[in-house]
């Protein structure tokens, strides 16, 4: 029998510190702290600190704490994290993400408590499989981690919500969703082969009688190098759209 992969293209292996680095699942946190970025640059004006808030309780919030609750559950990523320990990076990152909410608050105004609370429940329905699981879908994670953090960081910049301004958000939200639901479309077979495949057979007979045999590498190249180039692409469009409304 084959030595069982890792349990993500950017897992490592070796103590303490690779097990947070896989934890903490570094080029999808990059990739959906961009969706803040990239819904605050909608906005007319932007506030420099309630922009750098918001990416802080998304990594807070979705980085630390969703990601902790994960691994909680059944052990995905196959770190020594102690459960103790997940839980407390958990309920940590959550109540620090608020803080930063109500922080932001007086520039904010009260619109922004909804998303507050929208965003704990997104946190715990999705990760802890509540209300039946029914936030446990691919489409859940698409509006939760996609589209929901571009509204977030368009309304905590409190812009005035004209036909325009309202219109770019929205296509921004719906934008946003369906790249999160591309990602989920890829890396849920490449988490399948990884984590829960023990053989694989099979061969592609070409028209010219070649043949290639199906393993593992040959069916996780195409969606990991996809998931790779998007994870590097959307944080460069976030970087691109925050250059653009730099002060000249």
């Amino acid at each position: 029998m084959t030595e069982a992969p890792p349990p993500a293209f950017y897992a490592r292996v070796g103590g303490r510190r690779a097990d947070w680095w896989t934890l903490l699942h570094p080029p999808y946190t990059l990739w959906h702290l961009s969706y803040p970025v990239l819904g605050a640059c909608l906005a007319p004006r932007v506030d420099g600190w309630v922009l750098g808030a918001t990416a802080l309780a998304f990594f807070l919030a979705v980085g630390v704490a969703a990601h902790a609750l994960d691994e909680l559950n059944d052990r995905p990523l196959r770190t020594a994290i102690p459960d103790r320990t997940l839980t407390a990076a958990a309920g940590l990152g959550l109540a620090a993400a608020l803080g930063l909410g109500i922080a932001v608050l007086p520039h904010s105004g009260l619109v922004l408590i909804p998303f507050m609370v929208l965003g704990v429940v997104l946190v715990l329905g999705y990760n802890l499989e509540l209300f039946g699981g029914r936030l446990h879908t691919d489409l859940s994670f698409a509006a939760a981690w996609g589209g929901f953090p571009v509204a977030v960081g368009f309304v905590a910049q409190a812009p005035p919500l004209t036909a325009a301004t309202s219109g770019s958000a929205a296509a921004a939200v719906l934008a946003a969703t369906a790249l999160s639901y591309a990602q989920r479309c890829l890396s849920t077979p490449a988490r399948t082969l990884r984590r829960r495949t023990a053989r694989i057979e099979g061969a592609l007979t070409f028209d010219d009688g070649s043949r290639q045999v199906l393993d593992r590498d040959t069916l996780l190249a195409p969606l990991e190098r996809t998931l790779r180039a998007l994870s590097r692409a959307v944080p460069l469009l976030a970087l691109a759209a925050l250059l653009a409304r730099a002060p000249r």
